[in-house]
């Protein structure tokens, strides 16, 4: 709160409108001459109806006084916008609170001081809204992080954590930062995408809609790779919501965002870091391990990218098939070597020994791709093996797709397509027909 105040100092904040007879900061400032930072934080604590209530009376007053020249003769619908703002900064988000309101942004980065963007579509938009200073959005950060338990400051510049409604958020100040705090917020839809939406959105074709319906139900491991924002995370709720209810699923997350269209019997699992005196953390490792002991029909591990990748596809080869994962990786043949990289930081193994586990963990990797339009698909889908000659993984293409606005080109049929008969998930003539589909 006091952050809050002393950012009220600024005469010129750069989301006031020009011409206006008040500004915000003004408001602001004579707010807190009525209403100490140090009383009005602790009515925030004990009863904040109380407390906006209070504020907006006080607002009142200073309008019909004429507190600051001009103020008495502002529109009411300028009034109120004042008034919403000041109580945004104060118990909500400030400049961010329409953009989180707004349910079609994706992301929102504030920039330092001078700007914000948010993400629509896949597409960045400069925000018309900013923040007065950097103790503006430091005050920001610290109501974000405060509740969870998690600090930042010079000695440790950097945090990650996660809102209520399951919103991921990063922070960094100086000096690691040198624009001043940068926050980014990453906002996921409010209800369960499913691979029909996708398939309505463009992401997927029909054919592929059935064919990860099917290899989800035929336990078949699958590896979801792609660069940052292209989708992995979306996809993986996706396929975990295909998911048969008659099986324990274990997720495991470094910061939890996948949810569930009712499945009866989930166990969650999010890692922890390091408190402020140094221990406590739990690792995805350890998760995956501990998961192990959890009687799991599937594990679904959130993102490989440490050493936990060696204890995941030991759980892939060692009964726990159906299991799903993501990672960063441009191709589905970088996907094996960025895992042989973070086996390597597990155990130091033979190269081939940790790539014949890899073809034999992972059934099938699903490659995502996002195009300058900002529109996300399935650009690859490959069948991972081990060639005994080269004694290295390779993968052969099943599915390829180049651009969005193009249908993709089906190569070839997994080699599980023949057991969905024998084990129940398909008829032959749904299979045939899926198969002449394809052509």
């Amino acid at each position: 709160m006091e952050r809050v105040a002393q950012a009220g100092n600024d005469p010129n904040p750069a989301h006031e409108s020009q011409g206006s007879p008040v500004t915000l900061a003004q408001l602001r400032g004579l707010v807190h001459e009525r209403f100490p930072s140090e009383e009005l934080a602790r009515m925030v604590e004990e009863n904040p109806t109380l407390a906006e209530n209070e504020i907006r009376s006080i607002c009142r007053g200073l309008f019909d006084a004429d507190a600051v020249p001009g103020m008495a003769r502002m529109g009411e619908a300028r009034r109120d916008a004042l008034v919403r703002e000041l109580i945004d900064g104060i118990f909500g988000f400030g400049p961010l609170e329409p953009l989180l309101a707004d349910d079609g942004i994706t992301e929102i980065m504030v920039n330092g001081t001078d700007s914000v963007y948010y993400e629509r579509g896949g597409t960045l938009h400069p925000s018309p809204r900013c923040f007065s200073n950097a103790d503006e959005i430091r005050a920001l950060i610290d109501r974000i992080i405060g509740p969870l338990g998690r600090r930042i400051d010079e000695s440790s510049p950097m945090v990650n954590a996660r809102l209520e409604d399951g919103s991921r958020v990063n922070a960094v100040i100086a000096p690691v930062s040198l624009i001043g705090p940068a926050l980014t917020i990453r906002r996921f839809p409010a209800r369960v995408i499913t691979l029909s939406d996708m398939e309505d959105s463009g992401s997927i074709e029909k054919s592929m809609t059935r064919f990860l319906n099917w290899a989800v139900r035929a336990r078949v491991n699958i590896a979801v790779s792609g660069g940052t924002g292209t989708g992995k995370t979306t996809l993986l709720n996706a396929l975990s919501c295909e998911i048969p209810d008659t099986e324990r699923v274990i997720t495991i997350e470094d910061s939890a965002e996948l949810r569930f269209l009712g499945h009866p019997h989930v166990v969650r699992m999010e890692a922890r870091p390091m408190n402020a005196e140094g221990t406590g953390e739990i690792t995805i490792r350890k998760l995956v391990i501990n998961a192990l002991r959890m009687r799991p029909d599937r594990i679904v591990v959130g993102e490989c990218r440490g050493a936990e990748a060696l204890d995941m596809l030991q759980a892939m080869n060692t009964g726990h098939d159906g299991s799903l994962t993501t990672l960063h990786a441009n191709s589905p043949e970088d996907a094996i070597l960025r895992l042989t990289t973070m086996v390597r930081y597990a155990a130091d193994l033979p190269v081939d020994v940790i790539e014949r586990q890899i073809a034999s963990a992972i059934d099938i990797g699903v490659q995502l791709s996002r195009d300058a339009a900002g529109h996300r698909f399935v650009s690859q889908v490959v069948d991972y093996r081990f060639d005994e000659e080269t004694k290295r993984a390779c993968s052969s293409v099943l599915y390829e797709r180049s651009y969005a606005e193009t249908g993709g080109v089906w190569i070839e049929c997994p080699r599980w397509i023949d057991r969905l008969e024998r084990e129940g998930i398909a008829t032959c003539e749904e299979v045939k027909r899926w198969k002449r589909s394809l052509s």
